[in-house]
């Protein structure tokens, strides 16, 4: 175990288990190095720290001589470095004899693992170093290294934030009122919405020409209501999340009274969404409606 040597960490971006996994994945260089391994040795390399759910690792690997290429648990490593002694470990994604390969797994959970590389040649059999058996005879023969390079890759996807799109203090009156917000960038992006009001109201996420519809009292609120899943009523004090469809094109947020309004009345409304901000071309087409 003295030859096992330990690289510094590396976050790894995993895909989460979400609407997003089925954007396209683009596999990115990051960093690369070299080692010799002597027959036998056990090597670890990058740690990877999957998110929730698990995620997926690839690299590349080039080799002088056979290696076996696998993921342990990175618990289960340390405490066989803390102990100094060899260890079983619970190897996942075993491959073996590589030279020249692409190596990936999927990796199961968000307990971190990490890609070990063993060197298949038997100790047994040195391979004399030429300067060494002629200049010094007595010395201890060293073996041939494998020199093992290993390009690893990171995981370029879109980058989602949140974004605040709408925050207003406004007078409630019986006409509906209708916020014009966006048109979605992705299927199932995010929007959040919350409320406080000193009567009860209705809040509908509509697509832009059902909610002028209703504005304009050419379809009534109730068949509105029944054409979409993100609708509250008898709102007062309330957050609520909803999702876009982008198929439905630029939506629109209506708030109507569920009562007839006395006096002078005002609610607060504020709205944030989850937007694409980087790599954004990455986004899946949405789906044929």
């Amino acid at each position: 175990m003295r030859n096992v040597s330990i690289f510094a960490a590396l976050l790894f971006c995993a895909l989460a288990a979400n609407s997003y996994a089925q954007n396209q994945i683009v596999w990115m260089a990051a960093n690369s190095e070299t080692i010799p391994l002597e027959p036998a040795s056990l090597h670890a390399g990058r740690v990877y720290h999957p998110a929730v759910g698990g995620g997926d690792m690839h690299v590349q690997i080039e080799s002088r001589y056979p290696v076996t290429v696998a993921m342990a648990w990175a618990d289960e490593w340390n405490a066989a470095m803390r102990r100094g002694a060899p260890a079983n470990f619970s190897f996942l994604c075993v491959k073996e004899h590589v030279t020249s390969a692409i190596y990936e797994c999927h990796l199961p959970s968000e307990r971190p693992m990490i890609i070990t590389f063993r060197d298949e040649r038997r100790p047994e059999r040195p391979v004399l170093s030429t300067v060494g058996a002629i200049l010094a005879p007595g010395a201890r023969p060293f073996f041939s290294p494998n020199d093992i390079h290993i390009q690893y890759f990171s995981v370029l996807e879109p980058e989602f934030h949140w974004r605040r799109i709408l925050n207003e203090k406004y007078q409630i009156t019986s006409a509906p009122k209708v916020y014009s917000l966006m048109t979605p960038d992705h299927d199932g992006q995010e929007l959040s919405v919350k409320i406080k009001s000193p009567i009860p109201l209705t809040v509908a996420l509509l697509p832009s020409h059902l909610a002028d519809q209703v504005y304009d009292k050419t379809v009534t609120l109730t068949d509105a209501l029944d054409q979409t899943g993100c609708k509250e009523r008898g709102v007062q004090s309330m957050s609520f999340n909803c999702t876009f469809n982008v198929a439905n094109g630029t939506q629109t947020l209506l708030i109507l009274p569920d009562i007839d309004i006395r006096g002078n009345k005002k609610a607060t409304i504020e709205a944030n969404t989850v937007e694409c901000v980087e790599h954004c071309e990455l986004l899946s087409p949405p789906a044929n409606p």
